[in-house]
């Protein structure tokens, strides 16, 4: 498996396109905020939405149209939510009817996605009428192009592409993300569409998306709040010709390794870009009974406000680590705990067997100011570890916040 450039397009039979349409009044006219994306035939698709009660009428769409596994394009869109908005399944169903028919394809083949300002009426008047328009800007080098068109509060594109082997054929996946706030999933992520040429069953692509998505995605946070928009989609269309992978024989492992590595890079550039952050901060557990007890522990330091708050000050605050995992309900003997803190310059112990050590507060320092932080801990029980990903805390946060809908 290597890494390659092309993000959603990456893939064979995949194209893409964005436009201006206007979806929120008064955004300016260089910020793109329609995205579409097409495969050119139908594909085993699979994906994965909020646990949040209150969903978007978006995905009620596509949950509607996977219902058999299979899809062939994604529309999606900045500027506003369309959840809890007046008419919002009907407007997402003329979103679908406005793609599928500037497509070519049948209507039942689309997902639908929007992001942005919820509770407010989508505009699907300035949405229908730059369909077309749409659709004849579809190209296979316009990945950051969607990409920048899903963004809201984002400041940098999320892009990942992998190309690996199945049955001797080549094959590749990649994909875009969007998500700076409202970003603590308990499903998949904000919005990410992840787009292969593999041959795989639906059943099985489903099944690996799953379990991608609670060892990725599931493992960032920052802010601690559950969007009502997150999606996860992947489409695999068979492009690459290789043999049908339809039970968990090799090639099914390497194709779950590569689904993995790009959704893992998508999620850690999502937690980096977090609102206002200034660094990505991510925190190991160690030596832990179970996995599930060391992901509960990492998520409850990354999400801890106190924690990303010390982090922003570059302070080797440990004892507010210890605090956030007492409180987790995972777990595990304080007195065993040790934790460390270390980046690019280098690495620092600060507390053993659940007591505070004297160590280097310059040092410390020093290490804290890099841009990406790990917090590492050990608690000294099992064999099980997880890694989960968050950013600091800082004022451009609230900035950000304050008047987000105004």
């Amino acid at each position: 498996m290597k890494k390659i450039e092309g993000g959603i397009c990456a893939a064979q039979g995949y194209r893409a396109a964005a436009i201006h349409c206007g979806v929120k009044a008064g955004s300016p006219a260089e910020k793109d905020d329609l995205a579409l994306i097409v495969s050119e035939c139908t594909a085993a698709t699979a994906a994965t939405f909020t646990n949040n009660r209150v969903k978007a009428a978006p995905l009620y769409v596509c949950m509607e149209h996977l219902e058999n596994g299979i899809a062939q394009a994604i529309v999606a869109n900045s500027g506003n939510a369309n959840a809890c908005a007046p008419g919002g399944m009907d407007n997402a169903r003329r979103m679908a009817t406005a793609a599928a028919k500037a497509a070519g394809i049948e209507e039942n083949l689309v997902l639908v996605s929007s992001t942005g300002v919820i509770g407010q009426r989508l505009n699907i008047e300035a949405i229908e009428s730059h369909m077309d328009a749409l659709a004849a800007k579809l190209s296979d080098d316009a990945s950051e192009a969607a990409n920048r068109a899903i963004m809201t509060t984002d400041l940098v594109p999320k892009s990942a592409a992998y190309e690996f082997t199945c049955g001797g054929k080549t094959c590749r996946i990649g994909g875009i993300a969007k998500g700076s706030g409202m970003i603590h999933p308990n499903m998949g992520t904000m919005l990410c569409f992840i787009t292969s040429d593999c041959a795989i069953d639906p059943s099985l692509l489903r099944t690996a998306l799953q379990d991608v998505v609670a060892h990725t995605f599931n493992r960032i946070s920052v802010d601690g709040d559950t969007s009502t928009n997150d999606t996860c989609v992947v489409m695999a269309n068979g492009k690459a010709d290789n043999e049908l992978i339809d039970w968990k024989n090799e090639d099914y492992h390497v194709f779950y390794a590569a689904l993995e590595a790009v959704a893992l890079s998508l999620a850690k550039q999502i937690a980096a870009d977090g609102e206002g952050a200034s660094r990505l901060i991510s925190c190991t557990v160690k030596h832990s009974r179970a996995e599930e007890y060391a992901e509960r522990l990492a998520k409850a330091v990354i999400a801890s406000s106190l924690v990303k708050a010390a982090m922003f000050g570059a302070d080797a605050n440990w004892g507010r680590v210890l605090c956030a995992m007492g409180y987790s309900k995972a777990p595990f003997r304080p007195e065993y705990v040790t934790i460390g803190f270390s980046s690019a310059a280098g690495s620092i112990t600060v507390c053993e067997h659940g007591r505070g050590l004297e160590f280097d507060e310059d040092l410390a320092k020093k290490i804290l100011v890099e841009k990406e932080v790990s917090i590492d801990v050990d608690i000294a029980e099992g064999d099980a570890e997880a890694t989960a990903y968050g950013c600091d805390l800082t004022y451009d946060y609230v900035k950000i916040n304050g008047d987000y809908r105004t």
